[in-house]
């Protein structure tokens, strides 16, 4: 997990002039984040044909509501925008840290050994539940210039970026759950419905 936060800090580091936002909390962020039973959730996301200005000044809304929300990683699908779109910063905390920003990710190559770790999302909030993904990965994308880059990753950050991953393909991590006893006691707890719940076991 270091090691890939280490990658993920230099790769943010390299662009972070183009892209970088106050981390600070927004009374009125500039995107609503939907929520489970929200139709645009569902919905295959599109792939970015030019990377332009139009589309770092949406991945700069993307962020400013995803601190105002204290979240660490946010899809465009989640603020309805049918683009294939993520931002992810694992250190909210830190001001001088800046964001991954990956625009048409791919997985080219995931490990064999899973790992079990719990998982929440802004679009499903207060839920936390146990979810089952692949420890580490392999991914190609573009960064918020337009240029092909290629990373590893492993620890949180795999995670988090096969989560945000999910949302592009209209997939929740609820959606990823095995235990249905905790599920349906979370969802009921929090507001939530199961009909909701697209299970993909």
């Amino acid at each position: 997990m270091n090691k890939s936060f280490a990658q993920l800090a230099r790769h943010a580091e390299q662009n972070k002039a183009s892209i970088a936002v106050p981390k600070d909390p927004l009374e009125t962020p500039p995107l609503e984040i939907h929520t489970l039973g929200n139709e645009v959730l569902r919905q295959t996301a599109r792939r970015v044909t030019k990377v332009d200005n139009s589309i770092r000044e949406l991945i700069k809304d993307m962020l400013r509501s995803m601190y105002s929300a204290k979240g660490i990683g946010l899809a465009a699908p989640q603020v309805g925008v049918n683009k294939q779109v993520l931002v992810i910063d694992l250190d909210i905390e830190n001001p001088t840290t800046p964001p991954l920003v990956l625009i048409n990710p791919e997985i080219t190559g995931s490990s064999a050994s899973l790992e079990t770790y719990e998982e929440g999302c802004l679009s499903i909030p207060g839920v936390y539940l146990d979810v089952i993904r692949p420890s580490s990965i392999k991914i190609s994308f573009r960064d918020e210039m337009g240029r092909p880059k290629k990373m590893n990753a492993d620890g949180l950050t795999s995670r988090c970026i096969q989560h945000e991953m999910d949302h592009l393909n209209g997939v929740l991590f609820v959606d990823r759950v095995t235990s249905q006893e905790d599920l349906n006691r979370e969802l009921i707890e929090h507001g939530f419905h199961k009909e909701d719940v697209q299970s993909i076991h």
